[in-house]
């Protein structure tokens, strides 16, 4: 495979250069936007791949999502876009589509999230892909499919809704409830990113790319795990149950003197340590509650005695006691408290990313290595902030090997993407 630029080339501020990641070498000409597909580019990114950004003259929807912002940014742009290269192109333009062309020729993986048949007409669809870069993994996000749900409009919320996972969620009494983020952009990105990964491990054995298609509808129904299962295998259709679970009891928050706690008990075991510690041990040994299914069956008589029992001391006071014997347990916080609550773990969620005195202050990857760390070399860039440093880089380097159609003239050491 042709040597690439990464964007781990330049070097920061301390004159040393940040190490390779697993993906170094690799490079993604990213023209999704919004959430899942940028997503998916971001933590492709932070493991050393060189991903390209190319949005259009008006860019991503999500830079203009506002509030929250900072200094004048979108933090939802923000939040998925960092390690990135920015570049504008209109697609519409023969100059610019001939860019878009060059940038895919020296790509590796190809992704977007265009509505099936939107790309077409720029020879960009999958079977033209497939034709003209053989070698390229091509990574397709829609809304529904390209079938039955090709003209339907790709976002997280409506895919919540037909799923299923509105109707069990919130209270039995109370309308249906979306989730507080947008949760299957975010199970559709991961998907994308293992998706992804699985295509380039093959092509090392059969030197080919493939299509890789999702959708969010496929992601929706594969992340509600148990729920839909429950259905497939058993015929089972679940409700509204607040914040209960359908197998599990106690799991869930239960109020104590001052506050709600949080307790998951999984297990008999887990179970007999809590009351034991909440002062009631009879009730592990009450034919009612001494099994998961015993206790599923009769949880509207053991709610009261458990609550009863929490009654007489704050939340603090239990969680410090359930965690000591082993029974998971948890307040139920705000997100600047729940950040704070990670760095008192030594998580340390929060992380720097851009060089110097130039950085942003983002929400860490969230997977660890031991010897090739995500590195956080590139602020999320601002509109077209990479034009030049692109443009220069497609001129003295070769198209991938695999590639149908005429080559660049190749170079010996193709420059590094430099960060602005």
């Amino acid at each position: 495979m042709t040597s690439s630029p990464t964007h781990h080339g330049a070097e920061p501020a301390s004159g040393t250069p940040a190490a390779p990641g697993p993906l170094s070498g690799v490079v993604i000409a990213d023209f999704s936007r919004v959430l899942a597909g940028p997503y998916a580019t971001m933590l492709l990114a932070d493991m050393g791949a060189t991903v390209i950004k190319v949005e259009s003259p008006t860019g991503d929807d999500t830079r203009n999502w506002i509030p929250p912002q900072r200094d004048g940014v979108s933090t939802y742009y923000l939040s998925v876009n960092r390690n990135k290269h920015s570049v504008v192109l209109d697609l519409t333009a023969e100059d610019d589509l001939a860019t878009a062309h060059s940038i895919i020729d020296r790509a590796d993986v190809f992704v977007e999230n265009f509505r099936p048949g939107g790309l077409r007409r720029f020879g960009l669809d999958a079977e033209s892909v497939a034709a003209r870069w053989p070698h390229l993994i091509h990574t397709s996000i829609t809304g529904f499919g390209a079938a039955g749900g090709a003209s339907l409009p790709g976002y997280d919320l409506l895919a919540q809704g037909v799923s299923g996972f509105m109707s069990i969620t919130g209270d039995p009494d109370r309308d249906p409830q979306r989730a507080g983020v947008a949760l299957f952009d975010v199970i559709t990105g991961l998907h994308a990113a293992v998706g992804i990964l699985g295509a380039l491990m093959e092509r090392r054995s059969s030197g080919q790319g493939q299509h890789v298609a999702l959708d969010l509808f496929s992601s929706a129904l594969s992340g509600l795990v148990n729920q839909t299962t429950g259905y497939a295998a058993a015929g089972n259709v679940p409700q509204r149950m607040g914040n209960d679970h359908p197998s599990l009891y106690p799991y869930g928050p239960f109020p104590t003197a001052d506050k709600d706690l949080i307790i998951s008990v999984g297990n008999d075991a887990q179970f007999q340590r809590l009351v034991t510690t909440l002062g009631v041990p009879d009730l592990a040994q009450d034919g009612r509650f001494a099994t998961v299914a015993d206790r599923n069956h009769h949880r509207e008589e053991l709610r009261p005695l458990l609550v009863q029992a929490l009654s007489r001391e704050c939340a603090e006071h239990w969680h410090q006691r359930l965690q000591g014997v082993g029974v998971p347990c948890a307040p139920i916080l705000q997100i600047d408290e729940g950040v704070r609550y990670a760095e008192s773990l030594g998580l340390e969620p929060i992380v720097q990313v851009g060089q110097g005195e130039d950085t942003v202050p983002l929400i860490k990857h969230p997977v660890a290595y031991s010897r090739t760390p995500a590195t956080y070399a590139k602020k999320p860039p601002a509109l077209g902030a990479d034009q030049r440093s692109v443009l220069d880089w497609l001129k003295t380097t070769p198209p991938k090997a695999g590639r149908t159609a005429a080559t660049a003239p190749p170079v010996s050491t193709p420059p590094t993407l430099e960060t602005p």
